[in-house]
């Protein structure tokens, strides 16, 4: 069985009410569902959440809320292998042990069916414990400054100063989108950065973190201008990438 985990706790502070904010006309919850659902990956979609207007939104699109998360996983400080784990443990005591899970985040509008799609091949293929999305940084981290306690600005690593930045290696940081785990390896290890751990690469068109109140109008100016120029086709895209 294969199960997409949406972790969508209620109380964010930075952004109140952020999982079910309106982001380019509906909830943002919404869109990691409805991308869950064209994909026609899953047995089920599950919104682990301990609020009850959470778990309305999250079943008028099309998801599962079979139970409210308990508050002990619900703070601040609640790591998502905490909350994957739970459900995890929740649908082996109801006997539908899942054999893949994939942890979709609630908020990110931006994912696409085909990446979904690209993601579980390549855990079947390469036989990872964890596959998850990342895109590459704008410039090379090896260039990277840092300024000291008086002020003044140094390099991260000087022997990188004279390097030309072709010939640094890549770098590439979490995009925050999604992780497909093998859940028994998961269940046994409870670690997402699994040691064999492969990646999704996406363009950075399409990652952007929402935090912030400005990361959220980053986030829609992003959106509009995507939509503009057609990119945004969930359709074509699993198509071309699978």
């Amino acid at each position: 069985m294969k199960v997409a985990i949406i972790p969508a706790r209620g109380g964010s502070k930075r952004i109140p009410g952020k999982n079910i904010k309106l982001f380019a006309g509906k909830p943002v919850i919404a869109w990691s569902i409805e991308a869950a659902r064209q994909s026609e990956l899953f047995d089920r979609i599950i919104v682990s959440t301990d609020s009850e207007e959470i778990a309305a939104v999250a079943r008028e699109y099309g998801a599962e809320t079979p139970f409210m998360r308990p508050a002990q996983l619900a703070d601040d400080f609640t790591p998502t292998a905490d909350v994957i784990l739970h459900v995890l443990d929740w649908l082996g005591e109801h006997g539908a042990m899942a054999d893949h899970a994939c942890c979709l985040y609630a908020t990110a509008p931006f994912v696409q069916p085909g990446f979904l799609w690209q993601g579980f091949d390549i855990l079947r293929q390469s036989g990872a414990a964890s596959v998850f999305t990342v895109t590459s940084y704008p410039a090379s981290i090896y260039r990277a400054l840092k300024i000291e306690e008086d002020g003044h600005l140094a390099m991260v690593w000087p022997k990188y100063e004279l390097t030309r930045s072709q010939d640094l290696p890549g770098s590439y940081h979490d995009a925050g989108q999604f992780y497909w785990l093998d859940a028994r390896r998961f269940s046994a290890g409870k670690k997402i950065y699994s040691y064999d751990a492969r990646p999704v690469i996406l363009p950075r068109y399409l990652v952007q973190d929402i935090d912030t109140p400005e990361d959220w109008l980053m986030a829609e100016a992003m959106y509009a201008a995507l939509l503009a120029q057609g990119r945004l086709n969930a359709g074509e895209r699993k198509q071309e990438i699978r």
